[in-house]
């Protein structure tokens, strides 16, 4: 007969802590790390032709045709008021579940994102309040130091103000104030 030792069973805390951690993907704006809920990506591809939407701020890139539907997307280094995202193999374009507050339906939208290569788990409960109120970036979300340095997380719903929501998801026209 075969005997086998007996592995050291994990911790309740330790479990916990492993229930808890949530996967992100990683990207930059310049030298800054940023991270998206996994949740909310739906699929990660690489840089497409888009279709261009006159008369959108800059850091909409455009249209573009995703499983019969178009889809708008947007520079995310260019929403953040950095140049376009730099057409490298390690851009992505990442489809996101995107819903607004008080929109009736869940959209597809694009991000453009710079160093898009990498995906982490971390626990949501370890990313802090961010410092600053700024009014102008409503989607950064709070802070997390992860040993590389800090991490900011990006509230994906809350990415579009209303008049470019507007413009690029008409049918919520009607149903969001």
């Amino acid at each position: 007969m075969l005997e086998t030792a007996s592995l050291p069973k994990p911790s309740v805390a330790v479990a916990a802590n492993a229930a808890a951690r949530r996967l992100y993907l990683l990207f930059r704006i310049g030298g800054d790390r940023y991270a998206l809920d996994a949740g909310d990506v739906i699929e990660v591809l690489g840089l497409r032709v888009f279709k261009q939407v006159p008369g959108a701020p800059s850091w909409v890139a455009g249209m573009l045709q995703w499983r019969g539907a178009a889809v708008p997307a947007i520079d995310m280094s260019a929403l953040a008021g950095h140049a376009d995202a730099a057409r490298v193999t390690s851009t992505r374009l990442a489809l996101v579940r995107y819903r607004a507050a008080g929109a009736a339906a869940e959209h597809v939208l694009g991000l453009i994102l710079e160093q898009a290569t990498e995906t982490v788990h971390y626990d949501p409960a370890a990313f802090q309040p961010f410092a600053l109120d700024n009014a102008n970036a409503r989607y950064l979300g709070p802070v997390l130091n992860d040993g590389q340095g800090m991490v900011q997380a990006v509230g994906v719903n809350e990415l579009l103000p209303p008049s470019v929501r507007a413009m690029l998801y008409p049918a919520d026209r009607e149903i969001t104030p």
